[in-house]
Parts: structure tokens; C-alpha cells; sequence
């Protein structure tokens, strides 16, 4: 059975099947997952958001979701790192739909089969895209990038990596300088350092950056005080909450499901014999695991879809987003224990599914923002009015 999604773009059982059968072993290995990476580039996923102009499938934030949804419940490090390229040109794809043809390169550089990764996490850095410790020093026709990234996903594949850093040189003070760097660049090393309990084929190694240079027409976007936001990241941000919130959600689904069939299989002596699934304590776990699941669901679908149809539109995109990226993580990660507690003590072998969901699901909180971050922001003034969406 096939999914058509665009006569561009088709998942078929077959590729969604080898996925999950891959997924343990990448992860005991730690491992990249080449063959998930080859079999998802050939059938054109890696150009979904492109436009079907240049050899894409055109897909917005909103059908992007759902699909990146199933990818996740078969392999939750294909989609997490996936992704990772894909917000950037889901990203290009919104501006082009607005008009703005600055990041008009990137679609096509995608649409040519480059692939695109984020190197934005850095060490003592908790202001993510508006700050940096890293170095960018003007030079010649753009700028020289100067320090180390961390959790670098796709790091065997990618090809073009989007970096930030402090400029502090010139008359009008601080800026943040956005911009992109090739990965056959003198000054870019990857270093191997990626050796996690969780979402461990993602192969999220460090990127050291040593005058790693992006040509002016790859500087994609100049933060500063007086120049605070950018449309594109904006837009990089709302693609990479969607659709990494989704991944979470995929997670507890699949540890609910799981769950389900253990329940339904096994009898229970308490029970005369009976499935645990007639067991009261079990069917509370269920049924407070599908309000949750139905809630994020909704919240997540909701806000891909408006950002869909009115991107950077007049409402308090940021309070959406916040909400939405701390409900699913969250909101996952009480699924999955629930769910674990139901399957009972054959959860803590290595190797069992329940085993991997549990751990993959409580890197979560570990994406920017953090729940901490979530909590201040949404409860400070400016995001605190009962009116402030457009309906």
C-alpha cells in the first residue's frame, strides 16, 4: 500500500516498515541511519517544502507535519535529524510564498540535493538563535565563523550547515550574524562526539568551526538592537517546534500502542484470567494516556495549521509556539511512563521498544526552549493578555 501525498512524493508501507525494523539496531550501534537517509532522499522527502516549480513536493508546514508524524512513530532519530534539514527549507519555502526572494537559494540548493543542518547549540549559550559564544568576524565579501557547535545532527551527511555568531567590531555594537558555511570549507571539522542514552543515530556530533567562511550572499539574516527579528527565522523556529513537537508526539503514541497490545495479551490471574486490559488500574492509564495524546494532537495540529495559512501574521506567534512545544514534549513523556508502568518490569530490558521510547522521549526537554524558559516567557507580561489571537 502506498500514501500519495503529492504525485511527488509518495511513503509506501514498504519504506515506512524498513524504518522501524532498522530503528533498534542504528540505535544499539549508534549508528547513523544511512539506509533510512538514502531510501527517504530518493523518494524526494529532503525536497518536500520545495516548490513543485523546482522539483519539490510543496508541502507546507501543516501537511509536512502529519507525514514527518509517521516517519517518527517508526524511527524517532530519522525523523528528529530529518527535520533538522527540513525546517530550513520549509523555512525558504514560507518567504517565497510571501514574496521575499533572499532565501530563494536555499530552495534550490535543496531542490540540487544539498543537505542542510543546524548548528546553532553551543556551549554557555541559553539564548539559542538571538545570542552566541561563538566568534563571527567580517571578512572579505561575508564572514568567518569562529567556535564549536554542539548536537550537530546529520553530521555524516549534511553538506551546508546554517551557524551563528557574536560580531562585536563595528560602530553600532552587538550583532548576531546568521549565515550558512559549506561543509568543504578549510575551517569546518566535525568531531565524533556523540554518544548519548537517547535518540542515539541522529549522530549529533560536535562541529568545530575555525574561520569557516559564508560568502554575503549566504548571511541570511543580521540581528542587532536595533534590528531585533527576521522573518526567516521566525519562520525557522515555528518549522523546527512543529515538527520536532510532532516527533515527540509520534513517540508516546507508539509507546500507547504498545502498550495497548501488551495489555491485550496478557491475562491476569486477579483478573481470573482475564486480559489486563479489563483491569481498572490499566484502563485508567488509557484513558487519561488518550486525553493526552488527543491534546497534543490538537494543539500541535492547530498551530502548524494557522501558522499555514497566516504565517508571521499579526498575532503572538511566540505564545503559540512556547505552548504548543511544552505540551508535547511534556505531555509525551507522561504517556510513555504511563505506558511503561502498564507493560511492567520486561520494559527495562535492552533492546525492548518500551526500552528505546523511554529513553528517546526524555530528550524532550532538552530542546530549546526549555521548559524554564517556556514558563517565564509565557507568563510575562507580553504574552499574558486573553485576547491577543485574531480569530
Amino acid at each position: 500500500m502506498a500514501t500519495a501525498l503529492t504525485p511527488r512524493l509518495v511513503l509506501t508501507d514498504e519504506l515506512l516498515d524498513g524504518i522501524a525494523e532498522r530503528a533498534d539496531g542504528y540505535d544499539r550501534a549508534g549508528q547513523f541511519f544511512f539506509e533510512d537517509f538514502e531510501e527517504l532522499r530518493d523518494i524526494g522527502y529532503y525536497r518536500a517544502p520545495v516548490p513543485a516549480a523546482l522539483g519539490g513536493a510543496d508541502l507546507t508546514l501543516s501537511e509536512l507535519a502529519a507525514v514527518h508524524r509517521r516517519i517518527a512513530y517508526r524511527s524517532a532519530s530519522t525523523a528528529l535529524a530529518s527535520g533538522m534539514h527540513l525546517f530550513w527549507v520549509g523555512a525558504a519555502a514560507d518567504r517565497a510564498r510571501a514574496g521575499d526572494t533572499r532565501s530563494r537559494w536555499i530552495l534550490e540548493a535543496a531542490a540540487a540535493g544539498e543537505i542542510f543542518a543546524a548548528g546553532h547549540s553551543e556551549p554557555g549559550n541559553d539564548l539559542a538563535l538571538w545570542g552566541s559564544t561563538s566568534e563571527a568576524r567580517p571578512a572579505e565579501d561575508g564572514y568567518a565563523f569562529y567556535g564549536r557547535k554542539l548536537f550537530t545532527s546529520l553530521s555524516p551527511v549534511w553538506t551546508i550547515l546554517g551557524v551563528h555568531g557574536a560580531d562585536t567590531t563595528g560602530p553600532d555594537g552587538h550583532k548576531i550574524i546568521h549565515g550558512f558555511v559549506s561543509r568543504d570549507d578549510p575551517g569546518v571539522r566535525t568531531e565524533e562526539t556523540w554518544d548519548t542514552f537517547a535518540l542515539r543515530s541522529t549522530r549529533s556530533d560536535d562541529t568545530v568551526l575555525d574561520g569557516a567562511r559564508s560568502p554575503a550572499e549566504w548571511i541570511i539574516a543580521v540581528l542587532s538592537p536595533a534590528t531585533p527579528g527576521s522573518e526567516y527565522l521566525d519562520s525557522v523556529s515555528a518549522w523546527a517546534v512543529v515538527l520536532t513537537s510532532n516527533v515527540y508526539l509520534a513517540i508516546a503514541q507508539r509507546a500507547f500502542d504498545l502498550a495497548v497490545q501488551v495489555a491485550s495479551g496478557r491475562t491476569s490471574n486477579r483478573l481470573d484470567g482475564r486480559p489486563r486490559s479489563e483491569d481498572p488500574f490499566v484502563q485508567a492509564a488509557f484513558g487519561a494516556a488518550l486525553v493526552e495524546l488527543d491534546a497534543i494532537e490538537a494543539h500541535l495540529d492547530m498551530a502548524a495549521r494557522e501558522w499555514t495559512e497566516r504565517p508571521i501574521a499579526d498575532i503572538p506567534w511566540n505564545r503559540r509556539l512556547l505552548a504548543a512545544k511544552q505540551h508535547a514534549t511534556l505531555g509525551a513523556k507522561r504517556v510513555v511512563d504511563r505506558s511503561l508502568q502498564v507493560i511492567g518490569g520486561r520494559s527495562l530490558r535492552r533492546g525492548s521498544l518500551i526500552e528505546r521510547l523511554y529513553r528517546d522521549v526524555a530528550a524532550g526537554v532538552l530542546h530549546n526552549p526549555a521548559p524554564d524558559t517556556v514558563l517565564r516567557a509565557l507568563g510575562s507580561a507580553d504574552f499574558v493578555s486573553t485576547d491577543s489571537f485574531t480569530r
